[in-house]
Order: C-alpha cells, then sequence, then structure tokens
C-alpha cells in the first residue's frame, strides 16, 4: 500500500505541473508532435522540413494522434482538449518513470525527494517533447538494468529510446558492454537472442510505421544521423563552444543539485568500490557529455536524460551521508534543494516566455468567431522569429495562418538566408514584396508581433489597430520583445475611428502619423500573393 500512496504522490505532482506550466520552452514541444498529430488526424496543419525530409519517426506523434481521433469520435475534440490530455499522457508516463526510478534506487526517502523536486523535470516533464518521452524511457530502462541479475527486459525501453532519439545510443552502448561484461550468460548467445532480436523487432515495427506514413522505405534514424550529425545541420540553428555542456548545459539542467552531484562525483571517486552502480553512471554519463560536445549544436534538454543518472548518484551518495549527518544538517539541506528548485521552476513555469501561451486562445476566438467585410475567416500573419508560438493544434480552426519560416540550407547555397532572416533584415521591403496591398481586403486581417518590430512597420500598421497586447518576457532583445501585440485589419468605415492621429494619453504602437497604405507606392504588389 505504501507504494501506492508513493505513485499517487508522484502522480499528483506531475499532473500539476501539467497546468502549473504555462510558458513556452522550445518549438519542438508543439511542431514535431502536436502539430503533427493535428494535421493526421483532422487533415489540415502544417509539417515542419523534418517531416518533408523523413528525419523524424512518426510513433511519438501517433500516439497523441490516437488520442485526437478518440476525441473526434466523441465529438470532444475541442482546442483546449487537445492541448491538454496530451501532456497529461506525457505527465502519466513521466510519472511512471519517476516511480521506476524510485524503486531502482531501492526506495530510499532522498530518491522520492529528489525525482519530485528538480526543477528542470517539473519543467519538461509534461511537455510533449521527444527528449521528454526519452528521459522517461531512459528512467524506466534503467530501473529494469540487470545491475544485480540477468534480465534483458531494459533493453526494449532502451531499443525504442534509440529509435526514436537515436543519439540515445551514446548512453546505452557503454551500459550494454558493462551488461555483457558482468554477465554469467554466454555473450554470443545473449547478444544474438537478446540484443540483436530485440533490435530488429523494434527497427522493423518502427520503420514499418515509417515507411507507412512517410509514403516510402525509410529509416529515420539514420535520416536523422545524416542530417544531424553527418551534414551538420543543426548548426544552423545555433554553435556552442566544446565545453558547454560541462560548462553550463549540464550544471544549469541540474541548478542547485549540482552541488550535491558534484559531493556524489567525489564520494563515488574516493571510495568506488562501495558505489559501483553509481561508477558505472559516472562512466556514462562522461562519455556521453564528450560524444555530445563534439556536435556544434547543443541545448539543455539534450541532455536531460542524464538527469535520472545524476540524481541516482546524489541519493546514492546522500543516502549514506544521512546515516552519520545530524538532523539539522539533514533538514538543513534538503531545504536548501528544495528552495533552489522551487523558485526557478516557479519562475519559468508561469512568468518567463508566457506569452505564445496566453495568445493562442486569443487567435483561437479569432479564427472561431471573426468575419471581415466579405464574411471570410480570419487570416493571420505572424511577424515573429520562425515557430514562436504553437500553430494549428492549439486553434483548431481551418483558418489560413502565416509565419516566417527558416529552412536549413539544404541545396548548400553559397551566401544563404532563411526568411526569417531576410524579413528581419528589412521588414517593410520583405511586406512590399509578399503581402498583396490592394484592395485592403486583401491584406491579412490579423497581424501578430513581438513589441520591438512595430515601430519598423509603423506604415504598414497605419491599416491596423492593436486589438491586444501580451506580456510576454522581461528583457526585451531584437527580435523578441517584453510583450506580444496582434492587430487587426481596419474595416471599411473604422479609418477615421481609429486614425485620426495620437492621443496625447495614449502611447500604443497602433495609432501612426503617415499616409494611408493605398496611397504608397510598393513593390511588387501582384507578386507572392498571402495565401
Amino acid at each position: 500500500m505504501r507504494l501506492l500512496y508513493v505513485f499517487l504522490l508522484i502522480l499528483a505532482v506531475r499532473l500539476a505541473s501539467v497546468f502549473v506550466v504555462q510558458t513556452y520552452y522550445v518549438p519542438d514541444e508543439y511542431w514535431q508532435s502536436l502539430e503533427v498529430a493535428h494535421k493526421l488526424t483532422f487533415g489540415y496543419g502544417y509539417l515542419t522540413w523534418e517531416w518533408v525530409q523523413g528525419i523524424r519517426s512518426y510513433v511519438y506523434p501517433l500516439l497523441i494522434a490516437g488520442l485526437y481521433k478518440i476525441l473526434a469520435l466523441l465529438q470532444l475534440d475541442s482546442a483546449h482538449l487537445l492541448v491538454v490530455l496530451p501532456r497529461i499522457l506525457q505527465a502519466l508516463l513521466s510519472a511512471y518513470s519517476d516511480y521506476r526510478f524510485f524503486v531502482w534506487t531501492g526506495k530510499r526517502k532522498w530518491a522520492l525527494f529528489l525525482i519530485l523536486v528538480p526543477w528542470f523535470w517539473f519543467y519538461t516533464g509534461s511537455r510533449t517533447l521527444a527528449n521528454t518521452l526519452e528521459a522517461s524511457l531512459t528512467t524506466i530502462a534503467l530501473s529494469y538494468f540487470p545491475w544485480y541479475g540477468e534480465s534483458t527486459a531494459y533493453l526494449w525501453p532502451a531499443a525504442i529510446c534509440c529509435f526514436l532519439r537515436p543519439t540515445a545510443a551514446v548512453i546505452w552502448l557503454p551500459l550494454s558492454l558493462y551488461h555483457l561484461r558482468k554477465s554469467r550468460q554466454n555473450a554470443l548467445e545473449l547478444i544474438l537472442k537478446r540484443f540483436v532480436l530485440i533490435g530488429l523487432l523494434v527497427a522493423g515495427l518502427g520503420i514499418a510505421i515509417d515507411t507507412y506514413w512517410h509514403g516510402q522505405l525509410i529509416v529515420t534514424p539514420y535520416e536523422f544521423l545524416k542530417y544531424n550529425i553527418f551534414n551538420n545541420i543543426g548548426s544552423f540553428y545555433g554553435s556552442h563552444p566544446w565545453h558547454w555542456y560541462f560548462s553550463v548545459g549540464l550544471p544549469t539542467v541540474l541548478g542547485i543539485n549540482t552541488l550535491p552531484f558534484i559531493f556524489g562525483v567525489m564520494e563515488t571517486v574516493r571510495k568506488s568500490e562501495k558505489y559501483p552502480v553509481s561508477k558505472q553512471l559516472l562512466i556514462t554519463i562522461f562519455l556521453t557529455l564528450v560524444v555530445l560536445s563534439a556536435v556544434e549544436h547543443k541545448e539543455f534538454r539534450f541532455v536531460s536524460s542524464l538527469l535520472p543518472l545524476c540524481l541516482y548518484v546524489i541519493t546514492d551518495a546522500l543516502s549514506r551521508w544521512s546515516i552519520r549527518a545530524s538532523s539539522t544538517m539533514l533538514w538543513t539541506t534538503a531545504l536548501v534543494i528544495l528552495v533552489g528548485n522551487v523558485m526557478p521552476a516557479w519562475y519559468l513555469s508561469t512568468v518567463h516566455q508566457k506569452g505564445p501561451i496566453e495568445l493562442m486562445p486569443k487567435l483561437r476566438d479569432i479564427a472561431r468567431e471573426y468575419k471581415d467585410e466579405r464574411e471570410h475567416q480570419a487570416n493571420i500573419l505572424f511577424l515573429m522569429p520562425c515557430h514562436s508560438t504553437p500553430y494549428y493544434s492549439h486553434i483548431h480552426q481551418n483558418v489560413t495562418m502565416r509565419f516566417l519560416t527558416c529552412e536549413p540550407n539544404l541545396e548548400k547555397k553559397e551566401q544563404y538566408k532563411d526568411e526569417a532572416d531576410r524579413f528581419f533584415e528589412d521588414p517593410m521591403h520583405w511586406i512590399n514584396s509578399h503581402i498583396p496591398m490592394h484592395p485592403l481586403t486583401a491584406l491579412p486581417t490579423h497581424v501578430v508581433l513581438f513589441d520591438p518590430l512595430a515601430e519598423n512597420i509603423s506604415v504598414f500598421l497605419r491599416n491596423y489597430r492593436l486589438l491586444h497586447r501580451i506580456e510576454h518576457a522581461e528583457n526585451r532583445q531584437s527580435r523578441t520583445g517584453r510583450s506580444i501585440l496582434v492587430y487587426q485589419r481596419l474595416k471599411k468605415g473604422e479609418e477615421n475611428a481609429f486614425n485620426r492621429g495620437p492621443d496625447p494619453g495614449q502611447n500604443e504602437p497602433d495609432v501612426h502619423d503617415h499616409p494611408p497604405l493605398e496611397d504608397l507606392v510598393l513593390a511588387n504588389e501582384n507578386e507572392n500573393l498571402f495565401n
């Protein structure tokens, strides 16, 4: 019964994160899962270049698409449920993996405490990211790993993990070698009857699923490695120095837990014979960081699968330390760890980059209710860095939408710049070249942008009025800002009401002292129509 209470506690925390975490982290949370599932289920949406080139597996989006299909059959496919239920599904899997972590570590109190409090896991544990799925599967596999026995059950979640995220093999290669070395079974027999067999079954099923949905024979793990590793496409989205994972990445993911982790490393190195599991985990962590450091493009979420390994090392060390520590030291240590995790978890989950999440219900209402002079539905233009918001999965209306794309240089063109870069170099030139201006009803009905851009395209916004201002972040940057602005095109007869000139008591960027847009000479007005 005690284990049931433990699981219910873990489940409560993970489900709470679904509703507490209401901020934007990375585009892949939506564009590589929910958006794909939405298009599969409802027939409209947007697939990014990764799906066109076939470097992503459909396995994870299909799980969400199955949930969407059930909702559609029950006529319960509201936008709210399409957003919340996939997160609940992921939270359930994360909760089970947390429970398995507790069991794996010997049901220690420190294990339960340390799996519940990490800020990064609270922040990402219910997000529909492939990295979150990978971290959950990694924890489950580690809990079934034969640290003291001969079980091979771990190979199933490990194989799935490696198929979905090929870089996960960096973790499982040293652990598999450790398994073969310590096992009393014949190594060749173990490889052929377990490793190869399970690997072929998982790979075969995955390839069959991807071949069907991509429409051609395809091995997505190979395509993933070809584009991201061999062709180094990932560097298009940013590069970091080789030491970044050691100096910034992993310490940030661990947060305040970096301190007890360093203590655990020191204890394991000094008394390796007392910490056999931690010793092997540290070797795996180090090798994984070394390999990942060789890739230019680095992100915090790419080391999220190392979190359970690090937490085990901490648990092992603190559990032994607790035997001789005073009650005051124990409670002080726990309090410091708790507060050090709660603060970043609260800030990043509720304050930082909350704008895109608060924006989508407003756009949903616009998409559902707005009609222009011709009784046409809204068409929405996002003039933001690409993938700055979720898309059709959060609106669930088949309206026209357009955003600035940022495909990498797949054709290896000289001096290549993606559409978003070209736009921000000269916003008005891009608008004049890509947006039809005559008649005014051909303009997008709504424009979404970050506040720093409003001043640069004030001439274009002369024909719009500010509809919503949504707080986003504390810092204003060149392409993002403190607020997200939503503009609505003026209808016939509204020009005089909204564009007479600035009100002395108003400081909004929707009023500009410029001639009407239809009086301007615009280039290429008949080309590249908004669609």
